[in-house]
């Protein structure tokens, strides 16, 4: 992995247009629970993700699910893609039926080595319009990993920082089917997700909750007791896989103007931390 074949995708651009449906937002509102849609005529914080979605043909897609490399992004032979983490600026709402464009950017690709092999960061920055007034600013972690050793098990989850004790929690049960239908909400293909043979092969111990599911379900834990505020940011970072196989906790600490989430096992382990600010509409 030449470091300076990678600095020649630095600054790559990419756009996509798209129109904020209202089904996409309806069916992520009954894998909440929810009755109907709770947000009004606007896509809740993290809904941008139901749209600009993976459109390859079934002949292009690779053994993992993914659509094979190339394009937009470089070609990183590493065969283990996952999401670490976001950081978002929300400037404006974005409402059913506005069309949206996101215009996409490679900010750096940097190859490391690590305990588990050889890895590759690559930074993408986001900015989503809504009728050409900027909506979301987003930051975007990927990291890429060497394909799983036989026998070798995924990290284990980071300690609860200081045994924090949430303000309030909720538990989440996973199963195959909430997953399934992540999967088909945002078209993505994943075979970790949904593929339980698959998994192992992996060398995950079940089905592993979707990154993008868990920072939902936290920042929906959050305005389910502030259903008055407006997210303006939220970073959200993964530092451990969770799995079907067990519950876990969304958890909720809330200071003026802000609060602290996280998300964690049942033995008290973090597998995400986020970071929101927001204001009163």
């Amino acid at each position: 992995m030449d470091p300076a074949t990678f600095k020649a995708w630095v600054g790559r651009t990419e756009t996509k247009t798209d129109v904020a449906t209202a089904a996409p937002v309806s069916g992520l509102a009954a894998l909440l629970d929810y009755a109907g849609p709770p947000w009004g005529d606007e896509i809740p914080p993290l809904g941008h993700w139901l749209y600009f979605l993976p459109q390859a043909r079934q002949s292009e897609i690779d053994h993992d699910g993914h659509a094979r490399r190339g394009g937009f992004l470089p070609p990183i032979e590493l065969p283990r893609r996952m999401w670490a983490g976001s950081r978002l600026v929300f400037h404006a709402p974005i409402r059913i039926g506005d069309a949206i464009e996101r215009q996409s950017r490679i900010l750096d690709v940097v190859p490391k080595s690590g305990s588990t092999g050889q890895l590759v960061f690559l930074k993408l920055r986001h900015e989503i319009f809504a009728h050409d007034v900027l909506a979301i600013t987003e930051e975007q972690d990927v990291v890429y990993r060497e394909a799983a050793k036989p026998g070798v098990s995924p990290p284990p989850a980071a300690p609860a920082a200081d045994l924090l004790v949430p303000q309030i929690k909720r538990t989440i049960k996973p199963d195959s089917v909430m997953l399934f239908r992540y999967s088909a909400l945002t078209f993505n293909g994943h075979r970790i997700h949904y593929d339980r043979e698959y998994a192992a092969e992996e060398g995950y111990p079940g089905l592993v909750v979707h990154g993008p599911l868990i920072a939902t379900l936290l920042a929906d834990h959050f305005l389910r007791q502030r259903p008055s505020a407006r997210i303006s940011k939220f970073d959200i970072r993964l530092q451990a896989p969770l799995f079907d196989t067990e519950p876990f906790e969304v958890c909720l600490n809330e200071a003026s103007g802000g609060a602290e989430l996280w998300s964690a096992r049942r033995d008290g382990q973090v597998s995400a931390s986020a970071k929101l600010e927001y204001n009163l509409r």
